[in-house]
């Protein structure tokens, strides 16, 4: 795994943390330092310092930045990282950020995607750091979902959404899925959503609970080797 000294990790809401990368990252010597994007002054964030910066996903929309102005200054922040072919991973709302720094469209999907349910990957994503996700249930949480950015590669979709998960050379991947999350870690989302959870026809917390507790230790364990090799393929 890439040597890593400083990674910080950009939040919008408490919850919706690093999960179970965060103890893996620190076995290897990262320091982790969160910075709540609603409330930190993200124009003063050195695009540069940090080795790794992670978005974090959130229930805002990518675009909406009329309601919350911080993202006009992630959205900047990310795109100098881009410009200097900085590693960024993007999960949920922090793919989204992502795609849209690098020009595509971010836009409410069809429908909401919410629970449990397997990757179909591309040839790309076969041969890509996913590759150890094939066949397991990851958990989907979003409602938008964004065009493929031109220079990026498709690495898997599923029926609802085309676009899952993208790379753009070694040092950018962006997950619209969750690899981060635990079981228990996810009872706190249970209330956190609960409105959305309530209005959302055949969603339930039950049956989130259920296949958390069914699918979670297995997609952590996979989201270790997906990790490590992408980490392992970052330039120096």
């Amino acid at each position: 795994m890439k040597s890593l000294s400083r990674i910080v990790a950009i939040r919008h809401v408490p919850f919706e943390d690093l999960g179970m990368i965060a103890p893996l990252l620190q076995t290897h010597g990262a320091a982790i330092e969160y910075v709540e994007a609603p409330t930190a002054d993200l124009s003063v964030l050195s695009p540069e310092a940090p080795d790794l910066v992670v978005v974090l996903g959130g229930p805002i929309g990518a675009y909406e930045e009329s309601a919350y102005p911080f993202l006009h200054n992630e959205l900047a922040l990310i795109e100098r990282r881009l410009a200097r072919g900085l590693p960024l991973l993007g999960i949920c709302l922090g793919a989204q950020m992502i795609a849209r720094a690098m020009g595509a469209r971010v836009y409410q999907g069809a429908s909401k995607e919410i629970g449990w349910e397997p990757l179909a990957l591309s040839e790309a994503g076969k041969e890509s750091c996913l590759s150890a996700l094939e066949t397991q249930p990851v958990l989907h949480w979003h409602g938008d979902t964004f065009d493929l950015p031109k220079g990026a590669r498709r690495l898997a979709s599923t029926e609802t959404t085309a676009n899952q998960a993208f790379d753009a050379g070694p040092a950018v991947l962006g997950l619209q899925f969750h690899i981060e999350v635990t079981a228990k870690g996810l009872e706190p989302w249970y209330v956190g959503h609960a409105c959305e959870i309530a209005a959302t026809p055949g969603v339930d917390v039950g049956k989130l609970r259920a296949d958390a507790e069914a699918f979670a230790a297995g997609t952590n364990h996979r989201a270790k080797s997906v990790l490590a090799s992408w980490l392992d393929a970052l330039p120096e």
